[in-house]
């Protein structure tokens, strides 16, 4: 069974993608007609489908010194646009686990903690240098610390910020409502059964 705590974000450690950029939508992260799906399986194929088409094998997500990155270096106000889930789904299926950035869009980052993964934000001049040195070194390890505020790279330590409520749920690995929910599955049957009308109503006894 899956609990709260399996569920802990503490640490993504992972190769980098920069995709420079301010204001890139949901509706470029997953054009509009990708949404017609049942699930979510096979949305990562077709991120960015119509930004890479028309750079014609130029974009960040086809250059293969980005292959199999899992964190995406964006710039401000990012997933801005409309509060399609399918955004940030089919960003995880494209393999991303965590995004830094100068800013991200509030519905965007809220579905992005429902789904387990940091959106932790920099300074301007920390994010350009983090850029910076993954663009010139896409080998290296870039690490995302939520527990020490931080965002490691070849080029140094950067002070990271979110939300502390936001922070706090992924670490405790509350983000995942259905593993808390599993997890106080006793405590949730010990009150149904108190309710009538749930165990049944029962006519009070006569003296």
């Amino acid at each position: 069974m899956t609990t709260a705590t399996d569920a802990r974000r503490h640490r993504v450690a992972a190769r980098a993608c920069v995709l420079r950029g301010d204001d890139i939508d949901t509706d470029r992260i997953i054009p509009a007609r990708y949404l017609r799906c049942v699930t979510f399986d096979g949305l990562g194929q077709h991120a960015f489908a119509d930004d890479r088409a028309q750079a014609k094998g130029q974009h960040p997500l086809d250059d293969p010194r980005f292959a199999g990155a899992g964190i995406l270096v964006v710039g401000r106000n990012f997933g801005c646009g409309s509060s399609r889930e399918h955004a940030p789904q089919a960003l995880m299926r494209a393999g991303f686990r965590a995004f830094v950035g100068a800013s991200f869009a509030e519905i965007f980052f809220g579905n992005c903690v429902a789904l387990g993964l940091p959106c932790v934000t920099l300074d301007e001049g920390d994010l350009v240098r983090l850029m910076e040195s993954v663009e010139l070194d896409p080998e290296q390890e870039v690490v995302v610390d939520l527990e020490a505020g931080s965002v490691s790279c070849r080029a140094g330590t950067f002070r990271a910020s979110m939300p502390e409520g936001a922070r706090r749920q992924l670490l405790d690995g509350t983000w995942n409502a259905l593993a808390v929910l599993l997890e106080a599955g006793d405590a949730i049957e010990r009150t149904a059964s108190t309710l009538p009308y749930v165990g049944g109503f029962r006519e009070p006894a006569r003296s």
